[in-house]
């Protein structure tokens, strides 16, 4: 059962105050993991039943979500100009992405290879714009996307924010490889859960 118009602001709200109140979605930790209210941008992800009225937010399709995560720069990651060394950039990058695949895409990496199942990047390019400096906080973004071709390649634009400003942008693309060798695959489960989230474009 789904409505036949997309929510309003109002039931936007409602979902989300749902959402922080539930400690599982489709399997996901949202309470004790970072899958949180806090860490979505409208439009947000979800399936939520209210059983009062029972209506699903899920009648509108995202076409992006952005989550995000908070860092502080470590004293270690500095170099000798007082700067962020370029080479860490990319860590904390993926250390949002893992977490993003996890909670969004039910993804776990620990699991999953115990299972026979890798996820490795193919590919991905990174623009340095601003650079951080010591005791700087600032954020990550992480969204996915489909193949444009329908190869079974996922692609994640990602951003790092230092008060809402860019100091570097990026898109990995990954695929998934059985352990013991294969053809590149997305498992079931993940192509589920990617089925509604937009193409990337060129």
């Amino acid at each position: 059962m789904t409505r036949k118009q997309a929510p309003g602001n109002g039931q936007i709200a409602e979902c989300l105050a749902d959402f922080s109140r539930m400690t599982e979605i489709n399997g996901l930790p949202a309470a004790s993991g970072g899958l949180t209210a806090s860490t979505f941008h409208v439009p947000v992800f979800g399936y939520f039943l209210r059983q009062a009225d029972a209506y699903f937010c899920v009648s509108f399709k995202i076409m992006t979500m952005e989550y995000s995560k908070s860092y502080i720069v470590k004293d270690e990651h500095i170099d000798v100009q007082g700067i962020m060394d370029g080479l860490y950039y990319p860590f904390y990058m993926e250390w949002c992405r893992h977490d993003f695949i996890r909670d969004v895409l039910g993804f776990d990496f620990e699991t999953e290879a115990k299972n026979g199942v890798y996820m490795v990047l193919s590919s991905y390019s990174l623009h340095f714009l601003r650079s951080l400096k010591k005791g700087d906080e600032f954020t990550v973004t992480c969204s996915v996307y489909r193949d444009r071709i329908g190869m079974p390649k996922l692609h994640f634009k990602q951003a790092i924010l230092l008060n809402n400003k860019a100091m570097a942008k990026a898109v990995f693309s990954g695929t998934c490889v059985p352990a013991s060798g294969g053809r590149p695959y997305l498992p079931e489960s993940v192509l589920v859960r990617l089925q509604d989230f937009s193409v990337l474009e060129d």
